[in-house]
């Protein structure tokens, strides 16, 4: 079985190499562990400092395309050279590498397809009262939307099955991290938190530049991909709530008809009337939305399935020219050994 430690980078020259160093060279359960570098377009000497420090792949992207994508990139990358299990660490040695096996071990034993690194929420004395509050209760309203056992929904430090890799397509330009949930309670694969700790911050985050900003970026993204992969349940409760709320001013107006006053509160009517036509209009946009899910699913489907024939494809024409070239240093060496019976 083999490992892949992807590591993300944007100018990370300064840590690169303490969480380099501090990956287990032996894992229970895995045969080979390598470790590959995105490294995001820095414009520092990350990529040197990866190379010094015998980093098996580097992966560098011109230019900086941003976290989501350098995250897809390399896990991209960790299938084309065979990975069966892939952790994703960041470069800013926030987390412990020493703890990758706690990670890894419940996808090794079958116990889970994905894990998550729980950062201990109020106790990690690492963070501030402000942030440990704010990431207890966002993991609070992520588990509670999406169904999931997960206690620390934005953390970085995963692990993620070969099978599980192959059906994850980040699309958010944001963070990988609250996409990769939504995709997975949606395709219902199992996840697991697993408590670790971290070292302390050694330096601002770089991926938003205050709270607000953070918060705005992750709601929007969570919005949208569970819109995305639950389509409609979003628009038939939107639509029920316009037709809901259009119910009432047409009752308002009823009322008054009944009483002999209709004639003045026309405007209620008008008002539901238009509330009841955009919650129809809401509900056929969610069946149509809906049916435009199922598409992406079967699309999705069947680019799974051409990755796994291609794979066997690749398996295949490797076994072959590994024969061929048995085979082509047996015939020189027959060819040599009949060269000397016939000089003797």
């Amino acid at each position: 079985m083999k490992l892949i430690v992807q590591i993300p980078c944007f100018n990370e020259a300064e840590n690169l190499s303490d969480v380099v160093d501090n990956i287990p060279l032996q894992i229970p359960g895995i045969d080979c562990i390598e470790i590959l570098v995105i490294d995001d377009g820095s414009t520092d000497n990350t990529a040197d400092v990866a190379r010094q420090a015998g980093v098996d792949h580097i992966v560098t992207n011109t230019t900086n395309k941003g976290l989501a994508r350098s995250f897809h990139i390399g896990i991209e990358e960790c299938l084309r050279q065979g990975a069966d299990i892939i952790v994703n660490i960041d470069g800013d040695n926030q987390y412990r590498s020493t703890e990758i096996p706690l990670l890894v071990m419940p996808i090794i034993n079958n116990e889970a397809d994905i894990t998550v690194g729980d950062r201990g929420g109020f106790n990690n004395p690492h963070f501030s009262l402000f942030k440990r509050s704010l990431q207890v209760f966002g993991s609070f309203i992520v588990r509670s939307i999406l169904n999931l056992d997960i206690k620390d929904a934005v953390s970085g430090f995963r692990a993620i099955s070969r099978g599980a890799a192959r059906q994850i397509n980040i699309v958010s330009e944001f963070s990988y991290t609250l996409e990769m949930l939504v995709q997975a309670s949606a395709k219902r694969m199992s996840i697991k938190s697993i408590p670790i700790q971290t070292n302390r911050k050694l330096r601002e985050s770089r991926l938003f530049q205050s709270i607000p900003q953070f918060l705005y970026m992750s709601a929007t993204t969570l919005m949208r991909m569970y819109t995305m992969y639950r389509p409609l349940r979003v628009f038939f409760s939107l639509g029920l709530i316009a037709i809901l709320v259009g119910i009432l001013p047409i009752i308002r107006f009823v009322y008054f008809y009944m009483q002999g006053n209709g004639d003045g509160h026309m405007q209620s009517l008008i008002l539901g009337s238009t509330l009841m036509t955009l919650g129809v209009i809401t509900l056929l946009v969610g069946l149509i939305a809906d049916l435009i899910n199922f598409n992406r699913k079967l699309t999705e489907k069947m680019l799974h399935k051409m990755e796994v024939l291609d794979e066997r494809v690749i398996k295949v024409e490797r076994e072959v020219s590994s024969q061929s070239d048995v085979h082509s240093t047996l015939t020189k060496q027959n060819k040599q050994s009949k060269k000397i019976v016939n000089q003797r």
